[in-house]
């Protein structure tokens, strides 16, 4: 049975929160999967790993700690937060396969948009290529750090609980940006974060929704 879309709109990140903990707590092996679509209104979350030293200037947005893993990032309107609430035995895979599945559901979004997304090993997420957000070409040559060159459009942050996953990933479409400035985006100094807007790309909360809801439905399946 495919996972059930729900496009929940602007969300409480806090009742977001509790509501995907209890459904967790109470699913059986016969509970449908559900991927919820949300969109929230300013906050900052600290992963499991986070460290306050991350947290440069708040500006009077709420820092929330959180039980998923990774360090700080912001969540805010015009970003589409993914949670998918999938029984990880009962799709036959493990947490590594899970996050590539995530990871590949942003990047054909993105192409769907004309953007090429990348993976940066050991840092997931997805991220472009600056100066050629539309490129094909592959990560290569030597670069001063990790990060040269390299925007980050989605951040993902997971939480696994007796095989079922809960939070996700965000992708980021028309926003204000600015409240990254106020961290280190997942606990890497001067990571520069993008949205679709700032590459050129128009199009709508709605319309980014429901292109990522339906990957994930595909692929988690």
């Amino acid at each position: 049975m495919p996972a059930l879309l729900k496009l929940l709109g602007p969300t409480d990140y806090a009742a977001a929160g509790q509501a995907m903990r209890e459904f967790t707590e109470r699913r059986t092996a016969d509970t449908p999967d559900e991927i919820w679509l949300c969109e929230h209104p300013p906050i900052y979350t600290q992963g499991l790993a986070g460290k306050a030293e991350h947290v440069l200037d708040a500006h009077g947005i709420p820092v929330v700690q959180t039980n998923r893993g990774g360090q700080v990032t912001y969540h805010g309107p015009g970003q589409v937060v993914a949670y998918p609430l999938i029984d990880l035995r009962r799709l036959g895979i493990y947490v590594k396969e899970y996050v590539y599945r995530l990871e590949h559901c942003v990047i054909k979004t993105l192409e769907g948009f004309g953007i090429t997304g990348h993976r940066v090993p050991g840092a997931p997420g997805i991220y472009v290529n600056l100066s050629d957000p539309a490129g094909h070409a592959a990560l290569t040559g030597p670069r001063a750090d990790d990060f040269e060159g390299l925007g980050k459009v989605a951040a993902l942050g997971i939480k696994v609980s007796r095989h079922c996953t809960y939070h996700g990933l965000a992708l980021n479409v028309a926003m204000d940006l600015s409240p990254f400035s106020g961290i280190n985006p997942c606990g890497y100094a001067g990571l520069q974060t993008v949205d679709l807007a700032t590459l050129g790309v128009r199009t709508d909360w709605t319309t980014a929704a429901q292109r990522l809801g339906d990957r994930l439905v595909s692929h988690l399946s």
